[in-house]
């Protein structure tokens, strides 16, 4: 008699595709940082779109085992693209670039980290 497959193995399928899924947006997202960075100055609607990217990525793209990395990158970037402002080298652009990502990330670290208060808080 063959044995069928438990149904959780088909959510872990569903759970690993919104990952990958959750990965092709936060490319996505970089790209169009680097994109807007360049082209646009302070736009709030630019600065929507990119939050509304970085919600998503918070709610697909990170795993439990991922996350402590996570919220270190993300809070090494946060302080690193602030301190960026004080190199006149580093130009216009480039500060603008960094400034969409950590627009684009700062959501998503504030999901990331809510769902890690809240696991712990569960003792899990």
């Amino acid at each position: 008699m063959a044995r069928r497959k438990p149904k959780a193995k088909k959510l872990d399928g569903i759970k690993y595709e919104l990952h990958v899924i959750g990965h092709w947006i936060f490319l996505l997202g970089i790209a169009l940082s680097v994109v807007f960075g360049l082209t646009f100055n302070d736009n709030g609607y630019v600065a929507s779109i990119l939050v509304l990217i970085g919600i998503i990525v918070g709610l697909l793209n990170v795993k439990a085992n991922e996350t402590h990395q996570f919220l270190m990158a993300a809070l090494v970037l946060m302080v690193s693209a602030q301190t960026l402002k004080f190199v006149p080298l580093v130009g216009e652009a480039l500060l603008n670039i960094l400034e969409y990502i950590v627009v684009l990330v700062a959501p998503a670290a504030a999901i990331i980290s809510l769902l890690a208060i809240r696991k712990l808080a569960s003792g899990k």
